[in-house]
Order: structure tokens, then C-alpha cells, then sequence
């Protein structure tokens, strides 16, 4: 029996998921699960011919929706969740795995990721504030950006260096225990991108759980440093906005909305990225009055 399910959401992800794939594919002790959410492009093909366990679903319900139909397809006690654009190796996953088995406290574990470049990549969060939110839409965050009450982002070099607890860790990779998973339902299907991890680290932690960095496990992800692109903009607004609501409530919920707005109207202004960026911008606008983007 495999100790560790890898799960890998596909969505026309041709060009990076055979890299992703093929490392782990084969490993002793390790089942590789590739959902594929409906790809218009398709992408399967390029992994048809490794020993992985391939499932097509017949529409694009989101990121957590291809996550559990993959995590719920193993049986496996740990869960790693990998972004097709990112990939890992056999000795990272031990290190993942031997971080839940020194600690029985740990629901959670996340590598250090890298980018492309080589460079760090910042996958150790806090979870939102208002403050963070208030402090994007007037660039707080980029005139103190170090500050806990400017930024969700943890800056500090030293952080990764050493194994951690922060509040949560990037979902692009990150290992989970499928005791956990089964307990809490699986991820909410109700994100359908973007704030489905932090949500999952916040239940995690709610349950009397804790989230583990650990920086012996590195995993590299192609997109790392990347910001949404202008089209998934309004998708992470409802998303945050979503996530404010759960975990704080109504008045939460209305404040996140107006900052939301406020940062899609100053970031609107003053964009460089140019006019498909300010269409996403004012596509973010639209869904804080309550204009969902079309899927």
C-alpha cells in the first residue's frame, strides 16, 4: 500500500504536468492520482503511458472539487497536493513525511518552494486581516512591507531556514493527513480558486491541529512568483471576500467587501500591466458589487 497519495489537478496543464509527473511516478511507497478538471486542451495523453492513476472529471468544479476527487480515489495516509506547475522529489517527500511523524500535533506540512529561477519563493502566509486588505488598497504592504499588519506575505529570510508554525503555507505543495481530510470533509468546494489552502490550514488549526514549514523538503514550482493573472482577478476577490465571510462573519464579510473594492479601484489607477490588467481590476470591482465572473 502506497504511504503517500500525490494528487495533481490538471486543467491545460500539457506543458508542465509531465515534469511534474514523472519523478514520482513509479516510486515505492508512492501513488501518484492526476484529476484532470474537464481540460478543453485536454493533457492526460502527455501521462498516459507513466504508471499514474488518471481521473477525468466531467466539468471544471474548481481546484478543491479535483483535489477531492483525487485525495478520495487513495487510501494512503498522507495526502501531498502538487500543483501541475510544480515538482518535488523522493527526498523531499520523506522529509514531509517524517515532520508528521516526529509530531503528532502537525495536521499540515509545507516545503520550502522555490522558483524557476532558483530564487525564494514566499509560501509562508498569515492568515488575511482587514488590515492587510486596507493596507493593499493605499500600498501599505509595499511601504512596510515587513510589517504583520501590512502584508499576509512572511518576508523574513531567516523564516526559511528553519523549520516553522506558520498561520498557513502555500497550496502549490503542501502534505496533509488523510485522517484530517476525512475528518474536516475535505477542501471546500465552495473556493473555487485561490483561499481554498488557507482555508483548509485555518480548519486544520481550528481542529487543534498545527502547521508545520519544514526547509529540509524543497519543492520548485514554475509559477511561484507570479501574480493571478488580470482574468483570475475577480475569481480571488470572490474568494477572499468568501473566506472573510466564513471565518469572521457578516460585518467581516461587508468590510472585506469594501476594502476589496478599494484595492481594485486604487490598483485600477495605477497599474502598469495595461489594459488587460485594468480589465481585471474592473472585473474585481463588478464582483464586490456582486457580479460574479463568468466560468
Amino acid at each position: 500500500m502506497a504511504r503517500i497519495d500525490v494528487v495533481v489537478v490538471a486543467y491545460n496543464s500539457g506543458a508542465h504536468l509531465r515534469r511534474c509527473v514523472e519523478p514520482l511516478a513509479g516510486l515505492d511507497g508512492v501513488r501518484v492520482i492526476v484529476a484532470d478538471n474537464a481540460s478543453p486542451s485536454g493533457g492526460l495523453e502527455t501521462v498516459a503511458d507513466l504508471p499514474v492513476t488518471l481521473i477525468q472529471n466531467e466539468r471544471n468544479g474548481g481546484f478543491s472539487y479535483g483535489c477531492n476527487r483525487g485525495w478520495r480515489a487513495g487510501a494512503a495516509p498522507y495526502v501531498l497536493f502538487l500543483n501541475p506547475d510544480a515538482h518535488i522529489d523522493e527526498a523531499s517527500l520523506k522529509a514531509l513525511v517524517a515532520v508528521f511523524e516526529s509530531d503528532r500535533r502537525v495536521g499540515i506540512a509545507g516545503p520550502r518552494i522555490v522558483n524557476e529561477d532558483g530564487s525564494l519563493a514566499l509560501s509562508q502566509r498569515r492568515f488575511p486581516r482587514l488590515a492587510s486588505t486596507y493596507g493593499r488598497a493605499f500600498f501599505l504592504n509595499r511601504v512596510f512591507p515587513r510589517a504583520e499588519w501590512s502584508s499576509e506575505l512572511v518576508r523574513e529570510p531567516a523564516a526559511y531556514e528553519a523549520p516553522g508554525r506558520p498561520d498557513w503555507v502555500s497550496g502549490a505543495c503542501l502534505m496533509v493527513r488523510r485522517s484530517l481530510l476525512e475528518q474536516l470533509g475535505g477542501l471546500d468546494e465552495g473556493f473555487f480558486l485561490y483561499c481554498e489552502d488557507k482555508d483548509l490550514c485555518r480548519r486544520v488549526r481550528d481542529a487543534g491541529y498545527e502547521v508545520a514549514f519544514e526547509p529540509a523538503a524543497v519543492a520548485g514550482h514554475t509559477e511561484g512568483g507570479s501574480a493571478p493573472r488580470p482574468g483570475l482577478l475577480p475569481v480571488l476577490t470572490e474568494s477572499r471576500m468568501r473566506y472573510a465571510r466564513k471565518h469572521g462573519g457578516p460585518a467581516a464579510g461587508a468590510l472585506e467587501r469594501v476594502g476589496s473594492a478599494l484595492v481594485a479601484l486604487t490598483h485600477m489607477v495605477v497599474t502598469r500591466g495595461g489594459r488587460a490588467r485594468r480589465a481585471g481590476y474592473l472585473a474585481s470591482l463588478m464582483a464586490t458589487a456582486g457580479r460574479s465572473p463568468a466560468r
